[in-house]
C-alpha cells in the first residue's frame, strides 16, 4: 500500500472548505434523487428495517437487480446465486478483485483509472497494469491491449462508462477486450456504475459481448443512478461461481450494510423509464453549461459522452502542471477541480489535464463558470509586493 496514502481529493475538498470555494472536484450531487427513493428509506427504518440483512443482501433487492439487468439488457440472472449486495461498487470491485486474483496476478486496467483500482489491486497482492486512453477521444490503441497481457495476467478490470474521462466503450472497444479475455483466458470486472448517465452513445454490457459471459463479474450501484450517493448500496452480478467468490471476500470485508436502503433502492430500481431518463437529461444540461463555460474561459474541453465529469486540457490557458493549477486555483478563482494525474498510478499521467464535476445545480455551476471567467487575466500578486 505504499504510495496509497492521503489522496488529492481529501486534500482539494479540504482547500475548498477553507477557501470557500465552488467544489467541482469530488464527484457528489448538491441535489437529492427521486423522493419516491427517499421515502421508502424512511419508511423503512420507521418500519423497524435496522437490523443486519441476509449476508448476499435483502432478496427483495436482489430480485429487483435481475429485472434491472432482464428489463435494459435482456440479460437473465438467477438473483439467488448470481447477484451479490455490495457497500457500494467500490467494495464490489475490491472485492471482486481480492476474491479473483492470486499474489503475484496481474490486473489490466486502461488509465486514467479510477482511484480505488490500484488499492484494491495492491490489497490482492496483485499488480496493475495500465493501457493508455488518449485524449481527446479517449480511445486506446488495440495493440497496446495485446501488449499488456502476459503469462500473469489474471483479469481485465474495465470501466464503462469511464470516469474520470466521461467515455463510453463502443461495441468494436468492447469486442476488443472480449478477444483479448477469451483467447488469454482472462476473467473481467466490468464497474458500470454510471450506466443510466449516458448522453451520447449507447451503453453496453462487457458481459454480453461473445465468450464473456461465464467470465465477467459485473458491477454497478444505486448511488449515481440515484443521486444517493452516501447510501453506498452497491451489487456485483454474474456466473454463480464468480458471485460466489466475491461473496467470500465481501463477508469478512462490511459483512452486510444499509438494511432501510436495500428495499428503497429495490423500489427504484423498478420505477419508470422516465425516472430514469429524467436523471441523465439534467445531468446533460449540466455537462453543455459547464463545457460551454470551460471552454469560454480558455480550456480545450470535449464534452463527455457520461458521467458527472469532464475533462479540461489547461494547455491553451498557457498551463502545463494539473496538480500546481489545481492547488492555485481556490486562492485565484475560488473554484475547486481535480488533477487529471491522481488517476494515473505514481502521478504518472495527464498532467496537462483536470476534471471538473458537473453533477451540481445550475447556479452552482454558473457562479463556477462566472469565477473561472478571471483564469486567462493576469495573477493578482501578493499583498505588498510590486507586480513584476
Amino acid at each position: 500500500m505504499q504510495g496509497l496514502g492521503t489522496t488529492i481529493f481529501a486534500e482539494m475538498s479540504a482547500l475548498a472548505g477553507a477557501t470557500g470555494s465552488v467544489n467541482l472536484g469530488q464527484g457528489f450531487p448538491d441535489t437529492d434523487g427521486p423522493s419516491e427513493v427517499s421515502d421508502a428509506a424512511v419508511e423503512a427504518i420507521r418500519s423497524g428495517v435496522n437490523q443486519y440483512p441476509p449476508g448476499p443482501g435483502m432478496p427483495v433487492l436482489r430480485r429487483a437487480v435481475a429485472a434491472h439487468q432482464e428489463r435494459f439488457y435482456r440479460q437473465t440472472l438467477d438473483p439467488d446465486t448470481e447477484v451479490l449486495v455490495t457497500a457500494g461498487a467500490t467494495e464490489a470491485v475490491t472485492a471482486a478483485v481480492m476474491a479473483l486474483c492470486e499474489t503475484g496476478d496481474e490486473v489490466v486496467a486502461f488509465a486514467p483509472v479510477y482511484d480505488s483500482y490500484p488499492a484494491a489491486v495492491a490489497m490482492a497482492g496483485a499488480r496493475l497494469v495500465t493501457v493508455p486512453l488518449r485524449a481527446p477521444d479517449w480511445s486506446f490503441d488495440p495493440d497496446e491491449l495485446a501488449a499488456a497481457i502476459t503469462p500473469r495476467t489474471r483479469l481485465v478490470l474495465l470501466n464503462t462508462p469511464h470516469n474520470p474521462t466521461g467515455k463510453v466503450f463502443s461495441a468494436d472497444e468492447l469486442d476488443q477486450v472480449a478477444r483479448c479475455c477469451v483467447e488469454s483466458g482472462l476473467l473481467a470486472v466490468s464497474d458500470e456504475v454510471y450506466e443510466h448517465l449516458v448522453f451520447d452513445g449507447t451503453h453496453r454490457l462487457l458481459a454480453q459481448r461473445e465468450g464473456m459471459t461465464d467470465r465477467t463479474v459485473t458491477v454497478s450501484s444505486a448511488g449515481k443512478t440515484f443521486s444517493f450517493t452516501g447510501w453506498k448500496i452497491g451489487w456485483a452480478c454474474g456466473p454463480a461461481p464468480l458471485v460466489a467468490a466475491v461473496r467470500t471476500a465481501k463477508q469478512f470485508m462490511t459483512y452486510v450494510n444499509g438494511a432501510p436502503f436495500q428495499p428503497a433502492v429495490a423500489l427504484g430500481l423498478g420505477l419508470p423509464d422516465d425516472v430514469f431518463t429524467s436523471m441523465a437529461d439534467r445531468l446533460r444540461a449540466g455537462r453543455d453549461q459547464l463545457c460551454a463555460g470551460l471552454a469560454a474561459a480558455g480550456f480545450a474541453v470535449t464534452p463527455p459522452a457520461a458521467t458527472y465529469f469532464a475533462m479540461a486540457d489547461i494547455r491553451p490557458l498557457g498551463f502545463e502542471d494539473g496538480v500546481e493549477l489545481c492547488r492555485a486555483l481556490p486562492e485565484r478563482c475560488g473554484v475547486v477541480a481535480v488533477p487529471a494525474s491522481a488517476f494515473y498510478p505514481g502521478g504518472r499521467g495527464g498532467e496537462a489535464f483536470v476534471r471538473f464535476a458537473f453533477c451540481k445545480r445550475p447556479e452552482v455551476l454558473a457562479e463556477a463558470v462566472r469565477r473561472l471567467g478571471s483564469l486567462s487575466q493576469p495573477a493578482a500578486p501578493a499583498p505588498g509586493r510590486p507586480r513584476a
